[in-house]
């Protein structure tokens, strides 16, 4: 996506510094900062972080499993439920 290139004299990035640092960071558009009308410098926005990993395995080995994780806690002939 191209964005259109403003153009803004080094006075007013001066007086306006913070607010269009955020205007370039919200909308991704770079500006040009000129001094008698030269350009001496350019705010663009950063790049996106890069994600090294993914969430997912991220809680691999912190936890133990200890025990069996399989078989019911009780007896089946403790539940009530099977009683009558």
């Amino acid at each position: 996506m191209k964005s259109e290139l403003n153009s803004v004299a080094i006075s007013e990035f001066k007086a306006t510094c913070l607010k269009m640092l955020d205007q370039v960071n919200r909308t991704g558009t770079p500006i040009l900062v000129t001094k008698r009308g030269k350009p001496i410098a350019m705010v663009v926005p950063p790049e996106p972080p890069v994600r090294t990993t993914t969430w997912l395995g991220t809680l691999s080995g912190s936890a133990q499993i200890k025990g069996d994780i399989i078989s019911p806690v009780v007896d089946a002939s403790e539940w009530e439920v099977l009683k009558k």
